[in-house]
């Protein structure tokens, strides 16, 4: 009876977040309680479902750590993850046969720029060379050397906006049940690409991204290859090996896997240019809002809490109030300070505060409103696509005339519509919705709003790459730099039990 250990570590970070995330930013959950993801769209969730439904396989739980996007992980709280990690697996190691690692893949530590390298060498050293390890990634990560080295085979997101969470680690778990059940020694094919890319063209359900990412899912159904992805990075993770790349997972080490993997790659770089942001000017953008009669959307992706930003940003509240916009706004921002003085205040009450500036004082400065208590929470929601918890701390709904602002204590992502609404806002009542966060999937915004503006303004995770300052990730890379040559070249991992 093959006996599985499952462990998970996933973050992503922005490296332009000046604010250090810690060990606290971590959900943390220890053996048994894993099991209380079953049922949600996780991608421990999923790899449950494909284990529990083999009879002849049982389950082995180390633990999972999880947190929201954020700033660079602290070194004391990385190396008290780290150790908790492993010493979790060394518990539960023993009549394991293999392990599942769900990971995010866009870590960052403060000392060490591949913490999941590092997790998985430890994870290596703890159960031998023997042993396969298969791992889960957002398409967002960014694989390294050190991981690949580790690893028999991988499974990666196929969507953006993110929905195939469980079905990922569903994915991964059918390729490790397949290496056990036949002891493959799979070959895994890298073909890195100088290019980061961020935009609309990603939306996979629409974007040319989406094509491509849809050949790698025929090489998988038609039995091509065992796993077939494209990882674009996160842009905002500025670490040596950044970058999009192609991996193939092939049973045999045929040619099959550089094939793809190089096929794939020369048809990624042409788009390069085209999977790139286009933006509006605020001013524009409000100006134009102001004459649209049906709602319209202003994306906020340079705060974007999803992907490793502050959400403190005030720069289109100041300017909403400067411009004197005459519609009704909602927007969301994270000021602990502030919602803690609305709830001293109470409901109903005036009250004169500032707003923003607060964890990112480089880029953004306080803005005094005088505001009205509308509402206060707790700040607990769950996550529309995932159901996974939010836990924004004490949060209140202020009014400034005719806008409205949530506001949050803590960071936590924004991609979906969980805070509005736990925090009784319902955005299809208001004329222009903020949304700290690139892209949500369409029936949230998009699918009902005249029109979503890209808004040009400064942010930790700006989409507009080239300001941003990166001063790690190799170089020459697109579109940081111009004429940047690609020239695909394979490089082939194929792990030894020795």
């Amino acid at each position: 009876m093959p006996r599985i250990l499952i462990v998970e570590c996933m973050q992503e970070v922005s490296s332009f977040n000046p604010l250090a995330s810690d060990y606290d930013s971590f959900a943390i959950q220890r053996g048994d309680e894993m099991r209380g993801q079953r049922g949600r769209n996780t991608s421990v969730s999923g790899a449950l479902a494909v284990f529990d439904a083999r009879a002849d396989v049982s389950v082995s739980l180390a633990m999972s750590a999880q947190a929201g996007s954020a700033g660079l992980l602290s070194a004391p709280g990385w190396e008290r993850l780290r150790t908790e990690l492993l010493n979790a697996v060394r518990a539960a190691l023993s009549g394991a046969d293999a392990i599942y690692v769900s990971l995010h893949g866009a870590m960052g530590a403060d000392g060490d720029l591949d913490p999941e390298g590092t997790l998985l060498a430890g994870i290596r050293d703890i159960a031998g060379r023997s042993m396969p390890v298969v791992i889960s990634l957002d398409l967002h990560g960014i694989l390294t050397d050190k991981m690949l080295r580790q690893v028999d085979g991988l499974a990666m997101y196929h969507t953006y906006p993110h929905v195939d969470f469980a079905d990922t680690g569903a994915r991964a778990a059918r390729l490790l049940l397949r290496i056990i059940d036949n002891g493959l020694h799979p070959a895994i094919a890298r073909v890195t690409i100088p290019a980061l890319v961020r935009g609309d063209e990603l939306i996979t359900r629409t974007g040319c991204y989406g094509d491509l990412i849809r050949e790698c899912q025929r090489l998988e159904r038609d039995g091509t290859v065992l796993a077939a992805g494209i990882m674009i990075g996160n842009p905002f993770t500025d670490v040596p090996e950044l970058c999009s790349q192609v991996l193939i997972v092939t049973e045999a080490n045929d040619g099959t896997a550089e094939r793809e993997a190089v096929r794939l790659a020369g048809e990624f770089w042409p788009n390069r240019a085209r999977m790139q942001s286009k933006f509006i000017a605020l001013d524009r953008a409000i100006a134009q809002a102001r004459n649209i009669d049906r709602p319209v959307a202003f994306t906020d992706a340079a705060d974007a809490t999803s992907s490793g930003a502050t959400g403190d940003s005030n720069l289109i509240l100041r300017r909403l109030i400067e411009t004197g916009y005459p519609k009704r706004a909602l927007l969301q921002i994270v000021d602990a300070p502030a919602a803690a003085a609305a709830h001293a205040a109470g409901v109903g009450a005036a009250l004169q505060v500032t707003l923003g500036g607060q964890s990112d004082p480089g880029r953004f400065t306080p803005l005094p409103v005088d505001a009205r208590v509308k509402l206060l929470s707790d700040g607990a929601a769950r996550l529309e696509t995932s159901g996974n918890r939010l836990e924004a701390g004490p949060s209140a709904v202020l009014e400034i005339g005719n806008i409205t602002i949530v506001v949050l204590s803590r960071s936590v992502s924004l991609f979906d519509r969980a805070l509005f609404y736990a925090n009784g806002c319902d955005p299809s009542k208001y004329d222009l919705i903020v949304v700290k966060s690139p892209h949500t999937e369409h029936h949230m915004f998009d699918g009902w709003v005249e029109k979503n503006f890209n808004i040009d303004i400064p942010g930790s995770t700006s989409n507009n790459l080239p300001t941003l300052g990166h001063s790690v990730c190799g170089r020459p890379m697109f579109p940081l730099d111009p004429d940047v040559v690609f020239r695909p070249e394979p490089v082939i991992y194929r792990r030894s039990a020795a």
